[in-house]
């Protein structure tokens, strides 16, 4: 696990290596063991190396025999030792064992193909000197990131945001057409992101430069998506659909394995994370060092679950406490490290659970990504309650319907809590899936925009013959779910630890598509296909039991005095979030918060990490010490 980050010029220049090592340095934390650069007339190169294969051997940039062509990379390809026989046998001549100079090797005998033989999590470069070209890629879910900058002259690229801001020709301008779908989802679903000009290369893609001719020309193609759901599920009995579960599981996991240095697990006791440690002390039978986090306020933390996985599989268990102040105390910090708004509070606890496992390992596996291909998320299970209601509902007329609604959203006999649950039904909402699905379950601030919704609904809409779990499970795949492995991402390398994610190997994912809806959701049990599937691993109370979903105490934390002064903050005129939204419209936000009159953590949190963002990448404000910082609480 690295970070690269690199640029290439149309025409020779002089005195741009000190900006290429400024913007790989920026980046030490991806890769604290070992620093590399390669430049010529046109092209810059820099890497930071997070050891994890051939320890020794490794170093990048990396170039092929004839030092023609140089990658930089980062990431894991799993089945490398299975591919390099075919490539030795076709003349290349390996220097090392690692899976850098198979990426390499591959795309010197199969070209831009060569990103369809990998099973793993990657984001790479390769500069042909020779041809002036430059090829990157990015894996097919999008576990590793890659973003880049190009003006028709400059093009730059790395793996944090971070470092191309480095470069001097690359501004902070904000994204201001984007903060309608910021506020609504907490993140940018398609390739922009909130810096004006900064892309992101889109899972399964490659991208192509080429400088030879008059004109550069930039290429961009799609290798891979998840296969469209069949309009017919297979004929095969559930038993034997479980066992194939299994079988892949266990096979994608012993995959995952393939380190040279101390491996560990994320443990949060629910079955996704568990099935996998549990699988990992089968394959391996050697001792597992596992690692959770939790919150001082008991009823926000899974704590209890994971010790009692721990103890049951033998685990060497560790675990850390956080409360109020470590989490906005570290706040500013992991939003400089995100480099945009953080979407979810569990963000910065990741971070605290990364930093206590790097102290024992420097890999570590997690349960991302069972919610999203077997039906988790109780959001999935409530849209079809919805919709078997739904044409009953739409029988009452319409003024009646109008006014419940209404009387929702302002009665005084309801209480915060309830008119927050009926505002997640249709008695609150629109029937449409915009109203009642993502403004429902998504989106902090609706949104009158329509274009803040378009690439969810148009990954929604791809598949139009499907069943709609299924479109909704492809569309939280292709937006949510690129979001979480981001978080994943950056939050774990900001501890220097690489976090490896078993269910979103590829044929897995293209497996679990096939599978059919009744075995996702069966019932009131929700992914029920795979905790058929790991019934003898672990205990049944905890492959049964309520999800969580990693849940924060954030409504009672803004609440606390302590938190005035970062609340306060977001409605002055002087505020980055004054630029975006009225400071009335917030003040009153904040008022009805405090008061109880609404539950506004969510909102809250949105315009928080906008505050903190804006000083910090576009101001040029200090974040100031007396703003951020909370006192001790008693």
């Amino acid at each position: 696990m690295c970070g690269i980050a690199g640029f290439v010029v149309r025409q020779p220049r002089s005195g741009l290596r000190p900006v290429l090592e400024r913007m790989t340095q920026i980046i030490a934390h991806r890769g604290p063991d070992d620093n590399g650069y390669y430049s010529d007339d046109l092209a810059y190169l820099g890497h930071r190396r997070l050891s994890i294969i051939d320890v020794a051997g490794g170093h990048q940039p990396l170039p092929n025999e004839d030092r023609t062509k140089w990658i930089i990379y980062n990431g894991e390809v799993f089945n490398h030792a299975s591919i390099r026989p075919e490539l030795e046998a076709a003349g290349h001549r390996y220097a090392s064992h690692c899976d850098t100079e198979t990426i390499l090797h591959a795309y010197e005998q199969f070209g831009p193909a060569a990103v369809e033989r990998f099973r793993g999590m990657f984001a790479f470069a390769i500069w042909d000197g020779a041809k002036r070209t430059l090829f990157c890629a990015r894996d097919r879910l999008g576990i590793k990131p890659f973003y880049y900058y190009w003006d028709g002259k400059l093009f730059a690229f790395a793996s944090e945001i971070k470092a191309l801001l480095q470069h001097p020709e690359i501004s902070t301008r904000p994204a201001e057409q984007l903060f309608p779908e910021y506020l609504a989802f907490g993140y940018m679903s398609g390739e922009q992101t909130l810096f004006q000009g900064i892309r992101k290369l889109m899972p399964g893609h490659t991208l192509t430069l080429t400088l030879a001719g008059d004109e550069p020309k930039l290429e961009i193609r799609q290798y891979w998506d998840a296969p469209a759901p069949p309009e017919e599920p297979e004929k095969r009995s559930d038993a034997d659909w479980i066992a194939e579960t299994r079988q892949r599981l266990e096979e994608t996991v012993r995959m995952r394995l393939m380190s040279d240095v101390p491996l560990g697990m994320f443990l949060s006791g629910g079955v996704d994370s568990s099935a996998i440690a549990a699988l990992v002390r089968r394959i391996t039978g050697g001792p597992l060092q596992t690692f959770s986090v939790g919150y001082q306020e008991a009823a926000f933390s899974e704590l209890s679950y994971a010790a009692e996985v721990a103890k049951s599989l033998g685990t060497t268990h560790h675990e850390i406490v956080i409360g109020r102040d470590d989490f906005f105390g570290a706040l500013p910090q992991m939003i400089w490290h995100e480099d945009e708004p953080i979407a979810w509070p569990s963000s910065v606890a990741l971070n605290f659970v990364a930093r206590l496992a790097v102290q024992k390992v420097k890999v570590v596996l997690t349960g991302e990504g069972a919610d999203e291909l077997f039906g988790g998320y109780e959001r999935y299970r409530w849209q079809q309650l919805q919709n078997r209601v739904l044409p009953f509902y739409r029988a009452i007329p319409q003024p009646l319907r109008t006014g419940l609604r209404n009387w929702v959203g302002t009665s005084s006999l309801l209480s915060a809590a309830l008119r927050r649950k009926l505002n997640h039904t249709m008695i609150g909402r629109g029937d449409s899936l915009q109203s009642l699905f993502l403004d429902s379950f998504y989106t902090a601030f609706p949104s009158s925009d329509p274009a803040a919704y378009q690439t969810y609904l148009g990954h929604y809409n791809k598949f139009g013959a499907a069943s709609e779990l299924s479109r909704l499970l492809y569309a939280d795949q292709k937006t949510y779910l690129v979001e979480l492995l981001m978080k994943q991402d950056q939050m774990s390398m900001a501890a220097s630890l690489e976090s490896r994610v078993p269910f979103l190997d590829h044929t897995f994912v293209e497996f679990a598509a096939r599978v059919p809806d009744r075995l996702k959701i069966h019932g009131g049990t929700q992914k029920y296909i795979l905790k058929k599937a790991v019934e003898d691993l672990l205990p049944r109370n905890i492959i049964y039991r309520p999800k969580m979903g990693f849940p924060t105490p954030l409504n009672q934390w803004l609440l606390h005095p302590a938190t005035t002064p970062l609340l306060d903050g977001l409605y002055q005129r002087s505020s980055f979030v004054a630029g975006v939204m009225d400071p009335a419209q917030v003040k009153q936000l904040v008022d009805r918060h405090r008061n109880k009159v609404e539950d506004a953590s969510e909102r809250l949190w949105r315009l928080i990490n906008l505050q903190i963002w804006g000083e910090l990448f576009i101001t040029g404000k200090r974040v100031r010490e007396e703003l951020y910082a909370l006192p001790v609480s008693s």
